[in-house]
């Protein structure tokens, strides 16, 4: 099952993350943006509100929480109720696939990869955002989960783990960026973005069919 409960019954407190942390969002909209290629159909995948499809121009999504659903049909996306393991797509649809902060809620890893590679089109491009267990955040968050409003049911992944679960569904060509190299509490502007991973807390990393 999806672990949706939390967004179902806080998105607002969801939304009001966004406004909060407005530099540390802006600056993983940065990073995704550094690996993105050109594209001409997009999907994102848990695509919540619509906070990350909007400014990337992504016009297509699946996600689970109607709550979520709502507000972001109502910023003029087409979304629609599925899940990563299971996407309501035909083979060959799309030219990228996103998933930003998705990958610690779904119950198979793997499997969700394998469906992004059997909806991507030869070449396309997968783009998992995340933030890495590894990392500063990665480590506060861990160890937090319980006392979290949304990551009290997440499982969070290193950079490597997601590599070889990536690897194994079928993809290659791996590129890395990296943002978020403070606290959270600390983020007074825009964090740089840089390539490669393993000092930023939040990674983005593209990889082809």
């Amino acid at each position: 099952m999806p672990k949706i409960s939390a967004f179902e019954k806080h998105f607002d407190r969801y939304e009001e993350w966004f406004e909060k942390n407005e530099y540390a969002y802006q600056s993983e909209l940065d990073a995704v943006k550094l690996l993105m290629p050109k594209f001409v159909k997009g999907l994102e995948i848990g695509i919540g509100t619509g906070r990350f499809a909007v400014p990337l121009n992504i016009k297509n999504g699946v996600e689970p929480s109607s709550e979520m659903r709502k507000i972001a049909l109502e910023r003029g996306l087409n979304v629609v109720d599925g899940v990563a393991e299971n996407l309501p797509f035909e083979d060959n649809s799309f030219d990228l696939v996103l998933m930003v902060t998705t990958v610690c809620f779904v119950d198979d890893v793997l499997k969700s990869f394998k469906e992004c590679f059997r909806v991507l089109k030869n070449n396309g491009t997968i783009l998992i955002g995340f933030v890495d267990r590894e990392s500063t955040i990665g480590k506060i968050y861990q160890a937090n989960k319980e006392k979290s409003l949304f990551y009290k049911e997440a499982t969070f992944y290193s950079t490597s783990e997601i590599v070889e679960l990536l690897y194994e569904a079928g993809f290659k060509n791996f590129n890395f960026s990296q943002t978020i190299f403070k606290k959270l509490d600390e983020i007074k502007e825009k964090e740089p973005v840089r390539y490669g991973f393993g000092k930023g807390s939040f990674i983005v990393i593209s990889a082809k069919k």
